[in-house]
């Protein structure tokens, strides 16, 4: 069973095959997005894989004896997470949410920074949150279980995907800001930096293109609707391989990496 599939492109494809502009290369299938995702969560879970082996090498101070193998960086987590493990005692619950969740760390540095690293963090997350529910539900809804249709569930996500994206918008052009004028923050700019502003730049913009072509407003930059489908398939590429596949691998590991080191630490306030 194949269906065009991303953020109502079945709409968008229906409309262009109306009039005889849609081709059989312009459609996105589902099966076509599940064998995207399916290899960028392979390549993910690889890098995972590499990371974890590398982290077995560590320090014998954390309790266990570097072993170079997956199962010794959990098994030294679990244990300083634990009553006898060393680190400030703080809740995990709290170390969750404000030191990982709410960066608290981060703001206490620098305000702006914080303001920067949360936008990016949480528009991030949310838009990642919504993405895998609307893939749910299209899942579901194939299978059979009519529990909402997908075109309705895409209708609700629709306000809040503008919102967190535009708040994922703010975040990159904070961050643009402070490397192209604040001295501290250029000298300090690295290669891994600029390749993770250009991807989230690129991501964010196809996506707002993609949609303003689908439902004709001002991001669709008066281009015609039958380039939706190429548009939306670009989008869903770069979006899975920068943002799924790229992550063991690049500077996005921090992400994982320091919520691991604030709970092996239990906090650090």
């Amino acid at each position: 069973m194949s269906m065009e599939y991303f953020s109502g492109l079945s709409e968008t494809a229906e409309i262009a095959n109306s009039f005889g502009m849609l081709t059989e290369s312009m459609k996105i299938t589902f099966a076509a997005v599940m064998i995207m995702a399916t290899i960028s969560i392979a390549i993910f879970m690889l890098g995972m894989y590499i990371n974890l082996k590398k982290w077995g090498m560590g320090s014998e101070g954390y309790s266990l004896k570097p072993k170079g193998s997956i199962f010794t960086f959990p098994k030294a987590l679990a244990y300083q997470m634990s009553a006898k493990g060393h680190g400030h005692g703080q809740n995990i619950f709290v170390t969750l949410i404000l030191d990982a969740l709410l960066q608290r760390r981060a703001l206490r540095r620098s305000p702006g920074r914080w303001i920067m690293h949360i936008a990016i963090f949480g528009g991030w997350i949310a838009l990642c949150i919504m993405s895998v529910a609307m893939f749910v539900v299209e899942i579901i809804h194939m299978v059979g279980i009519h529990i909402i249709s997908p075109e309705v569930f895409r209708e609700m996500l629709s306000f809040p995907n503008d919102v967190f994206s535009y708040i994922l918008l703010f975040g990159i052009i904070v961050a643009i800001f402070r490397r192209l004028f604040l001295k501290k923050a250029r000298e300090s700019t690295i290669a891994f930096d600029s390749v993770l502003l250009i991807g989230l730049t690129i991501i964010v913009i196809t996506g707002f293109v993609a949609d303003g072509l689908r439902n004709g407003n001002f991001w669709g930059f008066g281009m015609q609707s039958d380039l939706a489908p190429p548009a939306a398939l670009f989008h869903v590429v770069i979006s899975l391989f920068f943002c799924i596949a790229y992550i063991p691998f690049s500077k996005y590991m921090h992400m994982i990496a320091g919520p691991l080191t604030l709970l092996a630490n239990k906090g650090g306030e």
